[in-house]
């Protein structure tokens, strides 16, 4: 039911218009303009008079859903189209032609035309009409049009309007239902064509009982369905006798699932879009957050400790309640006892002065005090550090644990580290999709290069900040220098009675002055009333030479203050336990870390420090950066001379000690002067313990590490590592005896063999340290001086020495049988060669080569079974050892 009628009554050329407009539940209905010839009267209607319908096209814009608001124009502009179809149309008079009605539909873009005429032939004059209006409309160019250029064509109605307001809104696709048998496709065809280029027809499928089967008719263009959906809608049609009515309605193109499914089927389209919008949006959004939260960690502007509130709290509340009588700050510096580090000390700080040119490459062995020194120098310089620690990145199990850690030490966040699970089960389904990776995956290597690359956007954002500061502390400081110098230059006016404050003359009201209110004039040898004027040139002289010297001095000090401010705002990056021991991904993440240091000091973005506890651990380094060379800074071990004196202010500053006696003394000095070791004997000591305690713990603690480290628990143990018990066995039993051993005699005897993989790796498990000279390498010595003692108390464990003896005789005696019985085998092949020969052959050609073979046999035959005897009888004693059970 309408819920509201409105008659609006105008008059027009003498012919009244009616307008309906109707409202449903809060929705206009269709208006339909009426039209009555007052000057036809109604007897003059013939009996044969007949009605129709026309639907012109494109008079409204085709409304295509509901964010369509060009509608909007059609309604704004419907009075005058109407009234200009309305004029075109009328000029028509063909079989009686007269327009009843004009019902706009504006969702399908035309209007529905009314008319009557009267025909003997219904078909023949419903095609005469037809044509007629087409040329009419060709006169002016076509119908008239919302958007002001006359396209719109007059069609005959073949079955009944629907003028519906639902949503449903035009599409290319006509689907259309049957009432009564189907109709062929060669007739739907027929039928639609006039309309508009088809591009596809599909026959009706099988429908479940009670449902109309349809077919699906789709058209080039949105205009072509319209017309036709308009045009046959209720059209019956008829064939042997039976009837069919055609209904028809829009079939939307876009299915429930068509996005879906195209994506699916075009794999290497939507594919590299999406890597490649995924990317970007990293790109822009991501990465910048990232590099900001780097920035904020290396200036510190998450930690609450820097917060002025904070350090006032900590200052008046909770240092006043500390208990400790200690004051910060008061400690002990290492380096003024330890002179080895001094010159490493200042080495760094030689570096750090200047603009980075190549990478600080800073080896000793372990517990030399690397880390501690390198922290005492940036603390001291006021720097900002980034500390990157390869020994903790190294403890990763998978990829994505090692990015994590990497983005944890440098700040980089947010970081989404199960994508990349996830990226590679995409990639492994395009390989069975399109057969290749799609490329969302990445490799270690380019995670790693990715989160580096923003941590180095990060360092240049915290050069310029620190840069900008110290500008502005500068400028500060240059301001304050400045009105201390008026002031003084004020004072000296003063006291020399030639200052004159020109804001005095507005209050005495002399001159402009009084009217500005403003000056500060400056009395000079001009006023003749104040000074003398020879007195007051010499004044101005002096005055201008003062101020050319102190605008030199200033230039030259800018100059000098902006060189510190650029070497001073850099950052420093500390790689930490460069090629640590461990880890499946060292060789790539070194490799990255390494390249990322070169690109740092060769653009002057930080200071790099890399800091290692072998020397060889540089070559990597030194690839990186094939043109320069690098700063190489050792620390070695102390000598007894610091090594002692180190004890001493440690032992002196715990009020422990005064004076060490010469026990003492010697005992300290078994421990070398590697600081880890003092360090522990000092904490030992301040626990309670005395000196030489202390030192035998350290020793005995040293002995158990050392066996389960070179020699394994177990066998199983001892397979996993990469030398075997009986080589590190040789060497740790000759080091007990001799400070260092020549590397290449060592090589080159039973075990090695001229195999330097155990040694290399020995040395990287710090059992052994090996010297070089001219760069290879020269002397074996032990991991650290302590180990020297500790090898002297591992081999005289007479089981343990019985143990590891008995072993090498063992493959020594394996050795030698194996030499025999090549030997013998040699020698019965020479005499099956011999003996084919004749007496004169072997006495003038071979004889004497086959029997200084044979002689060579014999005494290599001889020599290892010496060996082995002597080797039986060893392992007959040491068995007896293992037999006393110690």
């Amino acid at each position: 039911m309408f819920a509201r009628n409105a008659i609006n009554l105008t008059v027009r050329n003498t012919r009244p218009i009616l307008r309906v407009s109707t409202t449903q539940a809060g929705r206009t209905a269709p208006r339909t303009r009426k039209l009555t010839d007052s000057a036809v009267e109604p007897s003059q209607v013939a009996v044969n008079t007949q009605e129709g319908w026309l639907f012109v096209d494109s008079v409204f814009p085709i409304r295509l859903g509901t964010w369509d608001l060009r509608h909007y124009i059609g309604i704004f502009r419907e009075e005058s189209l109407l009234e200009t179809l309305e004029e075109r149309l009328s000029a028509v008079k063909t079989h009686g032609f007269k327009v009843l009605s004009l019902e706009p539909y504006q969702k399908d873009g035309g209007v529905f035309v009314k008319f009557t005429y009267r025909a003997s032939d219904t078909q023949s004059a419903l095609t005469a009409i037809e044509n007629d209006l087409r040329e009419e409309a060709d006169k002016h160019g076509g119908m008239p049009s919302w958007a002001g250029l006359d396209w719109g064509n007059v069609w005959l109605v073949k079955g009944q309007p629907w003028r519906e307001d639902m949503n449903r809104y035009p599409s290319v696709i006509v689907k259309v239902a049957f009432e009564g048998p189907d109709v062929q496709e060669e007739t739907l065809y027929q039928l639609f064509r006039p309309y508009g280029r088809i591009y596809d027809l599909v026959a009706p499928k099988p429908v479940p009982n009670g449902t109309l089967r349809s077919a699906e008719v789709s058209f080039l263009r949105v205009r072509s369905a319209t017309i036709a959906r308009n045009a046959i809608h209720g059209y019956q049609y008829s064939k042997g006798g039976s009837t069919t009515r055609l209904q028809t309605v829009y079939q939307r193109p876009i299915q429930a699932h068509a996005i879906r499914d195209w994506l699916t089927a075009h794999p290497r389209i939507v594919l590299p879009i999406l890597f490649f919008l995924l990317g970007t949006l990293t790109y822009t959004i991501f990465d910048p957050i990232r590099a900001i939260c780097v920035e904020g960690k290396m200036l510190n502007w998450f930690d609450y400790r820097e917060y002025a509130l904070y350090k006032w709290v900590r200052t008046n509340a909770l240092d006043r309640l500390s208990l400790s009588s200690v004051p910060p700050g008061v400690g002990t510096s290492d380096q003024d006892v330890w002179k080895e580090r001094k010159e490493a000390e200042t080495a760094l700080k030689s570096y750090l002065s200047d603009l980075p040119s190549t990478v600080t490459f800073v080896h000793g062995p372990q517990g030399s005090g690397k880390s501690r020194m390198l922290s005492a120098v940036i603390q001291e310089s006021d720097r900002k550090a980034l500390v990157i620690d390869c020994a903790e990145l190294n403890k990763a199990t998978s990829d994505s644990r090692l990015v994590a850690a990497l983005a944890q030490q440098t700040g980089y966040r947010p970081i989404f580290t199960f994508l990349n699970s996830f990226n590679s089960m995409i990639d492994m389904a395009s390989m069975g999709v399109i057969g290749q990776k799609a490329g969302f995956s990445s490799s270690l290597t380019d995670q790693l290069k990715q989160i580096l690359e923003v941590v180095g956007t990060a360092l240049k954002n915290v050069n310029r900040n620190l840069h900008n500061t110290a500008k502005q502390t500068v400028k500060a400081e240059r301001e304050a220098e400045a009105r201390k110098a008026e002031a003084t230059r004020t004072r000296d006016l003063i006291r020399r009675g030639i200052w004159h404050d020109g804001r005095l003359d507005c209050v005495a009201g002399n001159g402009v002055m009084s009217e500005l209110g403003v000056g500060d004039e400056s009395f000079s040898g001009v006023d003749s009333d104040i000074v003398d004027g020879i007195e007051a040139r010499m004044f101005a002289l002096e005055e201008a030479e003062e101020e050319k010297r102190v605008g030199d001095e200033l230039v030259r000090k800018q100059r000098s203050i902006e060189e510190v401010q650029a070497v001073g705002a850099l950052p420093v990056v500390i790689i930490k336990n460069y090629g640590a021991r461990g880890g499946a991904y060292k060789e790539e993440l070194l490799e990255v870390l390494s390249q990322w240091a070169s690109r740092l000091v060769e653009n002057q973005i930080a200071h790099v420090i890399v800091v290692s506890d072998n020397r060889e651990n540089a070559k990597l380094l030194a690839r990186a950066l094939p043109s320069k060379p690098l700063n190489s800074i050792a620390l070695t071990d102390a000598d007894s001379d610091s090594a002692l004196s180190f004890v001493k202010q440690h032992l002196r500053d715990a009020g422990l000690f005064t004076e060490l006696t010469a026990p003492q003394t010697t005992c300290i000095e078994r421990l070398g002067g590697r600081a880890s070791d003092l360090a522990s004997m000092i904490h030992k000591v301040r626990s309670g313990q005395g000196i030489e305690d202390a030192v035998e713990d350290i020793i005995s603690r040293g002995v158990g590490e050392l066996r389960k480290n070179a020699f394994g628990e177990d066998i199983e143990d001892a397979k996993s590592l990469p030398w075997t018990r009986e080589q590190a066995w040789t060497v740790l039993k000759q080091l007990s005896k001799k400070e260092e051993l020549p590397y290449y005699d060592v090589l080159s005897e039973f075990p090695f063999k001229g195999d330097e993989l155990p040694l290399r790796s020995m040395e990287h498990a710090e059992l052994i340290s090996i010297g070089t000279s001219n760069g290879r390498p020269s002397v074996i010595r032990p991991g650290k001086p302590v180990f020297k003692y500790v090898f002297e108390r591992l081999v005289n464990d007479p089981v343990f020495k019985a143990t590891q003896d008995i072993a090498v005789n063992d493959k020594l005696i394996s050795s030698a049988e194996t030499t025999i019985k090549s030997c013998e085998a040699e020698l019965a092949t020479l005499h099956e060669v011999t003996g084919s020969e004749s007496f004169f052959q072997s006495l003038w050609r071979s004889r004497r080569a086959s029997t200084e073979r044979k002689k060579y046999l014999f005494k290599k035959m001889y020599v290892a079974q010496t060996k082995i005897q002597t080797l039986e009888r060893q392992n007959v004693e040491l068995k007896r050892t293992l037999a006393k059970g110690g």
